[in-house]
């Protein structure tokens, strides 16, 4: 049972992390544009990622993604230590990353982990190939897909200002990054608290099969209390903010105008419901970043500084396979002890 609620703190702790990680994906423009101070930009998002809950319970009537996440791994080789390994080496990379100012993705992070601790224990048969295949490719459409939408709703809204009166334009443009900014928050808190419930659903299952007596049969059974402290979570990481990233992702890609502000994050929040309802975890930090580069290709390429993106885009490949060695090493030390 100890090992069933440590894993359940460390799961919320991840959450969490996440949420003052990713805070930046949700904010970065809003306040590059000096539409809000950093601290009612956190404010601003953290209540909209708390919103995303009422969303997927009442309105969505589930959590898909959740869904998927647990089942990364056959359901005959999870167990707690297995879980409790990945968790841990999902915090260190993302607690690194976060160290270096690196937008990596929090979930592919979790993910990685997961499956890299249940081939350590059972080898590749342990984990199911086809939904983490599925995961690594929107590594590369999910921002592909944002950065698509994203140029393409510039053209459009460029067209459509290019006779109005280019002050009263930002002025309106201002008001909008608030509405384009919740709409992402939204998808933000969809997409990254069903993640950690996902895993906090496989460590249920596991506990049944050990006979433990929170243990569930299947993510069907999830109590209410799991989504709920998952997206209080996220909420509360989110409002701790995550300013080296902020900086990166609101300058250093591409210098971001009211304007471009609006269209990424409105093409950012069009790909997370997506892939929401296609039930795929994907990183809000690649779709936001592929919707930045989206907005500053339609000015010249040259806008887009794109070393600044080569360095991403490693990291992001990175990213499952060094949480699954991470997982790997973490798991042969707990395994010493269980």
């Amino acid at each position: 049972m100890e090992l069933l609620v440590a894993i359940i703190v460390l799961a919320l702790l991840f959450d969490f992390i996440n949420g003052f990680h990713d805070a930046a994906n949700s904010i970065a423009t809003i306040v590059s544009t000096r539409v809000l101070t950093p601290f009612q930009a956190v404010l601003w998002a953290a209540f909209f990622n708390f919103v995303a809950f009422f969303i997927a319970k009442y309105i969505i009537g589930g959590f898909g993604i959740a869904n998927t996440v647990s089942k990364t791994v056959l359901e005959d080789f999870i167990t707690l230590p297995i879980i409790l390994s990945g968790v841990i080496a999902a915090i260190i990379w993302n607690l690194f990353t976060w160290w270096k100012g690196i937008p990596s993705s929090s979930s592919h992070t979790l993910i990685g982990g997961f499956a890299g601790a249940a081939i350590m224990a059972a080898g590749w048969g342990a984990i199911q190939g086809s939904i983490i295949l599925k995961i690594a490719l929107f590594i590369f459409l999910a921002p592909l897909i944002g950065m698509v939408i994203s140029f393409l709703f510039t053209l459009l809204v460029l067209n459509i200002c290019k006779n109005k009166n280019p002050h009263k334009c930002e002025v309106w443009f201002k008001r909008l990054q608030l509405v384009s900014s919740a709409l992402f928050s939204i998808g933000h808190g969809l997409n990254d608290s069903q993640k950690v419930m996902g895993i906090i659903a496989a460590a249920l299952i596991a506990a049944h099969s050990d006979g433990l007596g929170m243990g569930i049969n299947s993510i069907n059974d999830l109590p209410n209390w799991v989504a709920f402290a998952c997206f209080t979570a996220i909420s509360i990481g989110t409002m701790s903010g995550g300013w080296k990233i902020v900086k990166t992702m609101g300058s250093k890609i591409t210098k971001v105008t009211p304007l471009e502000g609006v269209v990424a994050e409105t093409a950012g929040a069009f790909t997370l419901y997506l892939t929401e309802w296609l039930h795929i975890p994907v990183s809000t930090t690649h779709t936001i970043t592929g919707a930045i580069i989206g907005c500053g290709a339609t000015k010249r390429l040259s806008a887009v500084r794109w070393g600044v993106t080569k360095d991403l885009l490693i990291a992001w490949v990175l990213t499952i396979p060094v949480s699954a060695l991470l997982a790997c090493g973490i798991y042969s030390i707990v395994n010493l002890f269980m």
